[in-house]
Protein backbone atom coordinates (compact mmCIF):
# COMPACT_ATOMS: atom_id res chain seq x y z
CA UNK A 1 0.00 0.00 0.00
CA UNK A 2 2.83 2.38 0.88
CA UNK A 3 6.15 2.86 -0.85
CA UNK A 4 9.25 2.16 1.20
CA UNK A 5 10.32 4.97 3.44
CA UNK A 6 13.41 5.62 1.35
CA UNK A 7 11.99 5.00 -2.07
CA UNK A 8 14.16 6.70 -4.69
CA UNK A 9 11.12 8.30 -6.29
CA UNK A 10 10.02 10.08 -3.14
CA UNK A 11 11.98 13.31 -3.50
CA UNK A 12 10.83 14.35 -7.01
CA UNK A 13 7.19 14.02 -5.96
CA UNK A 14 7.33 16.02 -2.75
CA UNK A 15 5.45 19.00 -4.26
CA UNK A 16 3.60 16.98 -6.89
CA UNK A 17 0.64 16.11 -4.69
CA UNK A 18 -3.12 15.79 -5.28
CA UNK A 19 -5.47 18.51 -4.06
CA UNK A 20 -6.60 16.29 -1.18
CA UNK A 21 -3.08 16.37 0.27
CA UNK A 22 -2.76 20.14 -0.13
CA UNK A 23 -6.16 20.73 1.48
CA UNK A 24 -5.22 18.52 4.44
CA UNK A 25 -1.79 20.14 4.71
CA UNK A 26 -3.30 23.64 4.75
CA UNK A 27 -5.67 22.73 7.56
CA UNK A 28 -2.76 21.06 9.37
CA UNK A 29 -0.83 24.35 9.15
CA UNK A 30 -3.74 26.08 10.87
CA UNK A 31 -3.94 23.29 13.44
CA UNK A 32 -0.25 23.64 14.30
CA UNK A 33 -0.63 27.41 14.53
CA UNK A 34 -2.45 26.82 17.79
CA UNK A 35 0.80 25.65 19.42
CA UNK A 36 2.76 28.87 19.00
CA UNK A 37 -0.14 31.27 18.60
CA UNK A 38 -0.18 32.30 22.25
CA UNK A 39 3.58 32.85 22.55
CA UNK A 40 3.66 36.58 21.69
CA UNK A 41 0.52 37.31 23.72
CA UNK A 42 1.30 35.36 26.90
CA UNK A 43 2.29 38.55 28.71
CA UNK A 44 -0.72 40.52 27.43
CA UNK A 45 -3.06 37.64 28.34
CA UNK A 46 -1.59 37.63 31.84
CA UNK A 47 -2.12 41.38 32.09
CA UNK A 48 -5.58 41.35 30.53
CA UNK A 49 -6.89 38.52 32.70
CA UNK A 50 -4.86 39.45 35.81
CA UNK A 51 -3.08 36.08 35.81
CA UNK A 52 0.37 34.90 36.89
CA UNK A 53 2.90 33.33 34.48
CA UNK A 54 2.20 29.90 36.02
CA UNK A 55 -1.55 30.33 35.46
CA UNK A 56 -1.04 31.45 31.87
CA UNK A 57 1.25 28.47 31.26
CA UNK A 58 -1.82 26.29 31.85
CA UNK A 59 -2.88 27.32 28.33
CA UNK A 60 -0.25 24.86 27.12
CA UNK A 61 -0.84 22.32 29.89
CA UNK A 62 -4.59 21.89 29.36
CA UNK A 63 -4.17 21.88 25.59
CA UNK A 64 -1.54 19.16 25.56
CA UNK A 65 -3.02 17.12 28.40
CA UNK A 66 -6.18 16.57 26.39
CA UNK A 67 -4.22 16.20 23.14
CA UNK A 68 -2.02 13.48 24.63
CA UNK A 69 -4.82 11.55 26.30
CA UNK A 70 -7.08 11.71 23.26
CA UNK A 71 -4.32 10.35 21.02
CA UNK A 72 -5.39 6.95 22.33
CA UNK A 73 -8.85 7.29 20.78
CA UNK A 74 -7.97 8.86 17.43
CA UNK A 75 -7.33 5.54 15.72
CA UNK A 76 -10.42 4.03 17.36
CA UNK A 77 -12.55 6.87 15.97
CA UNK A 78 -10.98 7.19 12.51
CA UNK A 79 -11.09 3.42 11.87
CA UNK A 80 -14.85 3.53 12.41
CA UNK A 81 -15.98 6.78 10.80
CA UNK A 82 -13.10 7.20 8.34
CA UNK A 83 -10.19 9.63 8.06
CA UNK A 84 -12.15 12.35 6.27
CA UNK A 85 -14.93 12.48 8.85
CA UNK A 86 -12.41 12.47 11.71
CA UNK A 87 -10.54 15.39 10.16
CA UNK A 88 -13.77 17.34 9.75
CA UNK A 89 -14.82 16.71 13.36
CA UNK A 90 -11.39 17.75 14.59
CA UNK A 91 -11.34 20.89 12.44
CA UNK A 92 -14.83 21.85 13.63
CA UNK A 93 -13.82 21.46 17.28
CA UNK A 94 -10.69 23.56 16.75
CA UNK A 95 -12.70 26.34 15.09
CA UNK A 96 -15.38 26.35 17.80
CA UNK A 97 -13.04 26.29 20.79
CA UNK A 98 -10.64 28.81 19.25
CA UNK A 99 -13.56 31.22 18.89
CA UNK A 100 -14.71 30.52 22.45
CA UNK A 101 -11.15 31.15 23.68
CA UNK A 102 -11.33 34.62 22.21
CA UNK A 103 -14.49 35.30 24.22
CA UNK A 104 -13.04 34.21 27.58
CA UNK A 105 -13.40 36.49 30.59
CA UNK A 106 -11.07 34.67 32.99
CA UNK A 107 -7.85 32.72 32.70
CA UNK A 108 -9.50 29.51 33.91
CA UNK A 109 -12.26 29.90 31.32
CA UNK A 110 -9.59 30.33 28.66
CA UNK A 111 -7.70 27.30 29.97
CA UNK A 112 -10.90 25.23 29.76
CA UNK A 113 -11.54 26.23 26.17
CA UNK A 114 -7.92 25.41 25.29
CA UNK A 115 -8.62 21.91 26.63
CA UNK A 116 -11.51 21.57 24.19
CA UNK A 117 -9.21 22.89 21.47
CA UNK A 118 -6.79 20.11 22.43
CA UNK A 119 -9.48 17.50 21.76
CA UNK A 120 -9.95 18.83 18.25
CA UNK A 121 -6.19 19.01 17.80
CA UNK A 122 -5.76 15.35 18.79
CA UNK A 123 -8.39 14.15 16.33
CA UNK A 124 -7.04 16.33 13.57
CA UNK A 125 -3.26 16.14 13.88
CA UNK A 126 -2.91 12.38 14.31
CA UNK A 127 -5.37 11.68 11.51
CA UNK A 128 -3.82 14.26 9.18
CA UNK A 129 -0.51 12.40 9.19
CA UNK A 130 -2.09 9.06 8.25
CA UNK A 131 -4.30 10.72 5.61
CA UNK A 132 -1.34 12.51 4.04
CA UNK A 133 0.68 9.26 4.08
CA UNK A 134 -2.17 7.42 2.39
CA UNK A 135 -3.01 10.08 -0.21
CA UNK A 136 0.41 11.47 -1.14
CA UNK A 137 2.62 10.55 -4.06
CA UNK A 138 6.23 9.53 -3.49
CA UNK A 139 5.98 7.21 -0.50
CA UNK A 140 6.28 7.71 3.22
CA UNK A 141 9.27 10.04 3.04
CA UNK A 142 7.43 12.53 0.82
CA UNK A 143 4.39 12.37 3.10
CA UNK A 144 6.47 12.96 6.22
CA UNK A 145 8.16 15.94 4.57
CA UNK A 146 4.76 17.38 3.68
CA UNK A 147 3.56 16.85 7.25
CA UNK A 148 6.71 18.37 8.75
CA UNK A 149 6.36 21.32 6.36
CA UNK A 150 2.87 21.92 7.72
CA UNK A 151 4.23 21.62 11.25
CA UNK A 152 7.02 24.12 10.61
CA UNK A 153 4.86 26.59 8.74
CA UNK A 154 2.12 26.37 11.34
CA UNK A 155 4.46 26.87 14.27
CA UNK A 156 6.23 29.76 12.52
CA UNK A 157 2.98 31.40 11.39
CA UNK A 158 1.41 31.05 14.83
CA UNK A 159 3.66 33.59 16.60
CA UNK A 160 3.41 35.95 13.61
CA UNK A 161 -0.40 35.84 13.58
CA UNK A 162 -0.39 36.12 17.35
CA UNK A 163 1.81 39.21 17.23
CA UNK A 164 0.02 41.00 14.38
CA UNK A 165 -3.50 40.42 15.66
CA UNK A 166 -2.52 40.44 19.33
CA UNK A 167 -1.22 43.98 19.04
CA UNK A 168 -4.84 45.10 18.72
CA UNK A 169 -6.21 42.68 21.31
CA UNK A 170 -5.11 39.34 22.76
CA UNK A 171 -8.52 38.02 21.70
CA UNK A 172 -8.06 38.55 17.96
CA UNK A 173 -5.51 35.75 17.34
CA UNK A 174 -8.05 33.22 18.58
CA UNK A 175 -10.75 34.59 16.28
CA UNK A 176 -8.26 34.61 13.38
CA UNK A 177 -7.38 30.95 13.97
CA UNK A 178 -11.06 30.01 14.08
CA UNK A 179 -11.64 31.75 10.75
CA UNK A 180 -8.68 30.04 9.09
CA UNK A 181 -9.78 26.63 10.35
CA UNK A 182 -13.24 27.18 8.90
CA UNK A 183 -11.50 27.70 5.56
CA UNK A 184 -9.54 24.49 6.16
CA UNK A 185 -12.78 22.67 6.98
CA UNK A 186 -14.29 23.82 3.68
CA UNK A 187 -11.15 22.83 1.73
CA UNK A 188 -11.18 19.30 3.20
CA UNK A 189 -14.92 19.01 2.50
CA UNK A 190 -14.38 19.94 -1.15
CA UNK A 191 -11.13 18.23 -2.07
CA UNK A 192 -10.58 15.23 0.21
CA UNK A 193 -12.60 12.21 -0.94
CA UNK A 194 -13.98 9.67 1.48
CA UNK A 195 -11.09 7.59 2.83
CA UNK A 196 -11.25 3.77 2.88
CA UNK A 197 -11.60 2.36 6.37
CA UNK A 198 -8.94 -0.07 7.63
CA UNK A 199 -9.71 -3.76 7.21
CA UNK A 200 -9.55 -4.15 10.97
CA UNK A 201 -10.98 -1.56 13.34
CA UNK A 202 -8.45 -0.16 15.80
CA UNK A 203 -9.17 -0.95 19.43
CA UNK A 204 -8.66 1.55 22.24
CA UNK A 205 -5.82 -0.47 23.73
CA UNK A 206 -3.91 -0.92 20.45
CA UNK A 207 -1.68 2.20 20.77
CA UNK A 208 -0.61 1.13 24.26
CA UNK A 209 0.03 -2.42 23.06
CA UNK A 210 2.14 -1.01 20.21
CA UNK A 211 4.39 0.59 22.81
CA UNK A 212 5.41 -2.90 23.94
CA UNK A 213 7.72 -2.88 20.91
CA UNK A 214 11.05 -1.80 22.35
CA UNK A 215 11.97 0.27 19.32
CA UNK A 216 8.76 2.29 19.41
CA UNK A 217 8.98 2.63 23.20
CA UNK A 218 12.58 3.82 22.94
CA UNK A 219 11.67 6.37 20.27
CA UNK A 220 8.65 7.61 22.23
CA UNK A 221 10.39 7.98 25.59
CA UNK A 222 13.36 9.74 24.00
CA UNK A 223 10.95 12.04 22.16
CA UNK A 224 9.25 12.83 25.48
CA UNK A 225 12.49 14.21 26.96
CA UNK A 226 13.30 16.03 23.71
CA UNK A 227 9.85 17.62 23.70
CA UNK A 228 10.33 18.74 27.30
CA UNK A 229 13.21 20.87 26.02
CA UNK A 230 11.14 21.92 22.99
CA UNK A 231 8.21 23.19 25.04
CA UNK A 232 10.42 24.87 27.62
CA UNK A 233 11.71 27.10 24.84
CA UNK A 234 8.27 27.66 23.36
CA UNK A 235 6.42 28.41 26.59
CA UNK A 236 8.95 30.19 28.81
CA UNK A 237 11.28 32.26 26.62
CA UNK A 238 8.68 35.08 26.22
CA UNK A 239 8.70 35.60 30.00
CA UNK A 240 12.50 35.71 30.06
CA UNK A 241 12.89 38.23 27.24
CA UNK A 242 9.98 40.44 28.36
CA UNK A 243 9.78 42.08 24.93
CA UNK A 244 6.87 43.35 22.85
CA UNK A 245 4.47 41.00 21.09
CA UNK A 246 5.94 42.05 17.74
CA UNK A 247 9.48 41.24 18.85
CA UNK A 248 8.54 37.88 20.35
CA UNK A 249 6.49 37.10 17.25
CA UNK A 250 9.43 37.95 14.98
CA UNK A 251 11.83 35.81 17.04
CA UNK A 252 9.59 32.77 16.96
CA UNK A 253 8.73 33.34 13.32
CA UNK A 254 12.43 33.06 12.53
CA UNK A 255 12.61 30.01 14.77
CA UNK A 256 9.68 28.39 12.98
CA UNK A 257 11.02 29.16 9.50
CA UNK A 258 14.29 27.43 10.33
CA UNK A 259 12.34 24.55 11.84
CA UNK A 260 10.40 24.12 8.59
CA UNK A 261 13.40 24.49 6.26
CA UNK A 262 15.65 22.16 8.21
CA UNK A 263 12.95 19.52 8.65
CA UNK A 264 12.10 19.46 4.94
CA UNK A 265 15.35 20.34 3.14
CA UNK A 266 18.27 19.63 5.43
CA UNK A 267 17.09 16.60 7.45
CA UNK A 268 16.66 14.29 4.39
CA UNK A 269 20.13 15.19 3.11
CA UNK A 270 21.77 14.57 6.44
CA UNK A 271 19.68 11.43 6.87
CA UNK A 272 21.20 10.02 3.67
CA UNK A 273 24.71 10.37 5.14
CA UNK A 274 24.22 9.59 8.81
CA UNK A 275 22.11 7.13 10.74
CA UNK A 276 19.04 8.43 12.53
CA UNK A 277 20.66 7.42 15.81
CA UNK A 278 23.81 9.48 15.21
CA UNK A 279 22.01 12.41 13.60
CA UNK A 280 19.37 12.62 16.32
CA UNK A 281 21.94 12.29 19.11
CA UNK A 282 24.14 15.01 17.62
CA UNK A 283 21.20 17.40 17.29
CA UNK A 284 20.09 16.70 20.85
CA UNK A 285 23.61 17.46 22.13
CA UNK A 286 23.63 20.71 20.14
CA UNK A 287 20.21 21.59 21.53
CA UNK A 288 21.55 21.13 25.07
CA UNK A 289 24.34 23.62 24.32
CA UNK A 290 21.84 26.13 22.92
CA UNK A 291 19.68 25.76 26.03
CA UNK A 292 22.70 26.55 28.21
CA UNK A 293 23.31 29.65 26.07
CA UNK A 294 19.69 30.67 26.68
CA UNK A 295 20.17 30.04 30.41
CA UNK A 296 23.26 32.18 30.90
CA UNK A 297 23.54 34.47 27.89
CA UNK A 298 22.59 38.15 27.49
CA UNK A 299 19.41 38.99 25.52
CA UNK A 300 21.18 39.03 22.14
CA UNK A 301 22.64 35.57 22.75
CA UNK A 302 19.28 34.28 23.97
CA UNK A 303 17.57 35.48 20.80
CA UNK A 304 20.24 33.95 18.57
CA UNK A 305 20.11 30.65 20.45
CA UNK A 306 16.32 30.49 20.29
CA UNK A 307 16.28 31.08 16.53
CA UNK A 308 19.12 28.59 15.98
CA UNK A 309 17.29 25.98 18.04
CA UNK A 310 14.60 25.96 15.35
CA UNK A 311 17.08 24.42 12.91
CA UNK A 312 18.07 21.72 15.38
CA UNK A 313 14.46 20.97 16.30
CA UNK A 314 13.44 20.78 12.64
CA UNK A 315 15.96 18.00 12.02
CA UNK A 316 14.96 16.19 15.19
CA UNK A 317 11.25 16.36 14.35
CA UNK A 318 11.82 14.59 11.04
CA UNK A 319 14.15 12.02 12.60
CA UNK A 320 11.68 11.13 15.34
CA UNK A 321 8.64 11.04 13.03
CA UNK A 322 10.31 8.65 10.58
CA UNK A 323 11.46 6.39 13.39
CA UNK A 324 8.06 6.36 15.07
CA UNK A 325 6.24 5.37 11.87
CA UNK A 326 8.74 2.79 10.62
CA UNK A 327 10.59 1.24 13.57
CA UNK A 328 7.84 -1.23 14.48
CA UNK A 329 5.45 -3.43 12.54
CA UNK A 330 2.39 -1.70 14.01
CA UNK A 331 0.01 0.02 11.54
CA UNK A 332 1.07 3.64 11.11
CA UNK A 333 -2.05 5.18 12.72
CA UNK A 334 -1.54 2.93 15.75
CA UNK A 335 2.19 3.62 16.01
CA UNK A 336 1.57 7.36 15.59
CA UNK A 337 -1.09 7.38 18.30
CA UNK A 338 1.11 5.53 20.80
CA UNK A 339 4.12 7.71 20.01
CA UNK A 340 2.17 10.96 20.26
CA UNK A 341 0.47 9.85 23.47
CA UNK A 342 3.88 9.62 25.15
CA UNK A 343 5.65 12.60 23.65
CA UNK A 344 2.81 15.14 23.95
CA UNK A 345 2.79 14.69 27.71
CA UNK A 346 5.99 16.72 27.68
CA UNK A 347 3.77 19.61 26.57
CA UNK A 348 1.74 19.07 29.72
CA UNK A 349 4.70 19.10 32.11
CA UNK A 350 7.23 21.53 30.64
CA UNK A 351 5.10 24.71 30.30
CA UNK A 352 3.92 24.41 33.90
CA UNK A 353 7.23 23.22 35.38
CA UNK A 354 9.29 25.95 33.69
CA UNK A 355 7.82 28.97 35.56
CA UNK A 356 7.59 26.97 38.78
CA UNK A 357 11.31 26.11 38.63
CA UNK A 358 12.06 29.75 37.86
CA UNK A 359 10.02 30.94 40.84
CA UNK A 360 11.97 28.68 43.20
CA UNK A 361 15.49 28.68 41.78
CA UNK A 362 15.68 31.22 38.95
CA UNK A 363 15.14 31.17 35.19
CA UNK A 364 18.65 29.84 34.57
CA UNK A 365 17.84 26.51 36.23
CA UNK A 366 14.71 26.20 34.08
CA UNK A 367 16.84 25.94 30.95
CA UNK A 368 19.52 23.84 32.64
CA UNK A 369 16.81 21.27 33.42
CA UNK A 370 15.70 21.43 29.77
CA UNK A 371 19.29 20.86 28.64
CA UNK A 372 19.50 17.85 30.95
CA UNK A 373 16.28 16.51 29.42
CA UNK A 374 17.85 16.77 25.97
CA UNK A 375 20.84 14.75 27.15
CA UNK A 376 18.56 12.15 28.72
CA UNK A 377 16.88 11.81 25.32
CA UNK A 378 20.27 10.83 23.88
CA UNK A 379 20.84 8.30 26.67
CA UNK A 380 17.48 6.67 25.98
CA UNK A 381 18.28 6.28 22.27
CA UNK A 382 21.73 4.86 22.93
CA UNK A 383 20.45 2.46 25.58
CA UNK A 384 17.75 1.15 23.24
CA UNK A 385 19.69 1.22 19.98
CA UNK A 386 19.51 -2.56 19.49
CA UNK A 387 15.75 -2.21 19.05
CA UNK A 388 15.96 0.57 16.43
CA UNK A 389 16.62 -1.73 13.46
CA UNK A 390 17.80 0.01 10.31
CA UNK A 391 17.82 3.41 11.99
CA UNK A 392 21.22 2.66 13.53
CA UNK A 393 22.74 2.57 10.03
CA UNK A 394 23.29 5.34 7.45
CA UNK A 395 20.86 5.22 4.53
CA UNK A 396 23.59 4.13 2.11
CA UNK A 397 24.25 1.01 4.21
CA UNK A 398 20.62 0.04 4.79
CA UNK A 399 20.09 -1.61 1.39
CA UNK A 400 23.20 -3.76 1.81
CA UNK A 401 22.48 -4.69 5.42
CA UNK A 402 20.28 -7.50 6.76
CA UNK A 403 19.16 -5.20 9.57
CA UNK A 404 15.48 -4.34 9.38
CA UNK A 405 12.94 -2.83 11.68
CA UNK A 406 13.11 -4.75 14.89
CA UNK A 407 10.26 -7.04 15.79
CA UNK A 408 11.23 -7.28 19.45
CA UNK A 409 8.22 -7.13 21.75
Amino acid sequence: MHAPAHAPSSAPHFLDQPRAVWATAFAAVVGFMGIGLVDPILVSIAEGLHATPAQVSLLFTSYFAVTAAMMLITGFVSSRIGGRATLLVGAALIAVFAALSGMSNSVFELVSYRAGWGLGNALFVATALSVIVGASRGGTTAAILMYESALGLGISAGPLVGALLGDMSWRYPFFGTATLMVIGFIAISLFLPRQPKPRHAIRLADPLKALRHRGLATTSVSAFFYNYAFFTVLAFVPFVLKMSAYTIGAIFFGWGVLLAVFSVVVAPRLGSRFSHLKLGSAMLALLALLLLAIAFGPPAVIIAAVVASGAVMGINNTVYTEMALEVSDAPRPVASAGYNFVRWFAGVIAPYAAPKIAEVAGAELTFVVAAAASLIAIAVLVAGQRSLGRFVLPHREVAASPVTASSNP
